[in-house]
């Protein structure tokens, strides 16, 4: 019902800037090692009523998603 993880669309932007370089013909063993610098929060609200919970009003507002 929450989720805090990495951006799954900043996932695939660094992806694609990696093959982008190999298929260019950089080495990939010479490629530095990305991670990702963006993180989401997602809260299912859904999930939360129907299970009988409350999520305070600042919480709310911190994330990045509702589902509804």
């Amino acid at each position: 019902m929450v989720s805090y993880g990495a951006s799954f669309a900043e996932a695939y932007r660094l992806t694609a800037a990696q093959m982008d370089r190999v298929l260019r013909g950089a080495n990939p063993a010479e490629l530095p090692i990305q991670q990702p610098t963006r993180f989401e929060l997602v809260v299912n609200l859904t999930t939360a009523r129907e299970l009988g919970l409350v999520f305070s009003a600042s919480l709310l507002a911190r994330a990045d998603e509702l589902i509804e």
